[in-house]
């Protein structure tokens, strides 16, 4: 393949990318952001106090070997 297919190849594909891209539907913009001050998630804190147990039991276990 000579340089001047190579660089006709390369502009075609450029332009059928920009193409493609020119085709994307955009999403649509996000719903409006809750309120400030909401209060932390119960999930939130019931994983802090499982891996606060989980952390002191292994502690324990390696103390004990």
């Amino acid at each position: 393949m000579t340089v001047k297919k190579k660089r006709i190849l390369a502009s075609t594909l450029f332009v059928l990318i920009s193409f493609m891209c020119m085709a994307q539907v955009t999403p649509p913009p996000p719903g409006p952001s809750p309120a400030p001050g909401l209060p932390i998630d119960g999930g939130v804190l019931f994983g802090m106090i499982f891996a606060l147990f989980y952390g002191v039991r292994k502690v324990m276990i390696n103390n004990k070997r």
